[in-house]
């Protein structure tokens, strides 16, 4: 049968590109309206009715190009090949890609889209733990030992974040470290990132010690789905001495004031101090996340 790859024309195909299922399928309307999804960005690959692979990208509202792919799945890998090359972005290396995984997902699935995915030239980057606090959860008794107030302002911040990617154990972080400063670094994270949010910015917190020295920070955000812990980290010269309890504590009753449903983060499978962290304030590991580049 004759294959036909091809965007969808619109929300009323929505049903073909949910085929497969998965996780964010429940998203993708929402996406749709908010326009962080383009009916030119959702392709399916058919031979005659039935989707045999699909591939959908995301990006933040406004973005004129996706910034990563979240949607992958196949069920005949030579038509998932042949729709990526079809799919992906015109010019230059295409976007990253993300996958959300069951934490066991190495025994259960087929990986499938893995083996596509690398054939296609893409090789796995990083693995993430996906995070949830969920009300109920005790929370930790604020201390005396530190002092919590808004970032005087944005320069402030951006220093904080330079000076905490000293020593950091996150893989995205490090990477760009082999691409750029410090502080263009934190610079583009803060633009392109934090500074988008439109949860309120005077929710962020800097830990100082006594004499006002700051210790570190914590950001609790909404994404637009989920109040998260968009950042958390602690400067070089104060590490190991229990501090991040402290923030994490600080963010997660933040954010639970709110009355929100739940409250979620992510740290890499290879950041063990910052997943032992969130394991003592009473997150629990809900799903896995793989990355992959192309880079």
């Amino acid at each position: 049968m004759t294959l036909t790859l091809r965007p969808i024309t619109g929300p009323d195909e929505l049903d073909l590109f949910n085929a497969f299922p998965y996780v964010l399928n429940a998203e993708i309307e929402g996406d749709l309206t908010a326009g962080r999804r383009r009916p030119e960005w959702l392709w399916v690959a058919l031979r005659g009715d039935r989707v045999t692979a699909r591939a959908g990208w995301w990006s933040r509202p406004g973005d004129q190009q996706p910034l990563v792919m979240d949607v992958f799945d196949v069920q005949d890998p030579d038509d998932g090949v042949r729709l990526l090359r079809a799919a992906q972005p015109a010019g230059g290396t295409p976007p990253d890609y993300t996958r959300f995984l069951a934490p066991d997902w190495r025994d259960h699935d087929d990986a499938r889209w893995l083996d596509v995915l690398e054939k296609s030239g893409a090789r796995v980057f990083v693995e993430r733990l996906r995070l949830e606090w969920r009300p109920g959860t005790p929370l930790r008794e604020p201390g005396d030992r530190l002092a919590f107030r808004p970032p005087r302002d944005a320069d402030e911040l951006i220093g904080l974040m330079t000076l905490v990617l000293d020593g950091t154990l996150d893989a995205h972080s490090r990477d760009d470290l082999a691409r750029m400063t410090a502080r263009q670094s934190a610079e583009q994270q803060y633009r392109e990132e934090l500074d988008r949010y439109s949860s309120p910015h005077d929710w962020w917190r800097v830990a100082t010690l006594p004499d006002g020295e700051p210790v570190g920070f914590v950001i609790p955000a909404h994404n637009g789905y989920n109040p998260i812990i968009a950042y958390i980290a602690v400067a070089p010269a104060h590490r190991g001495r229990g501090y991040v309890d402290d923030l994490l504590a600080a963010g997660t009753r933040l954010l639970a004031e709110q009355d929100v449903p739940r409250i979620r983060a992510a740290t890499d499978v290879g950041n063990v101090p910052m997943a032992a962290a969130f394991a003592r304030a009473g997150y629990i590991t809900f799903e896995h996340q793989v990355d992959m580049t192309w880079r």
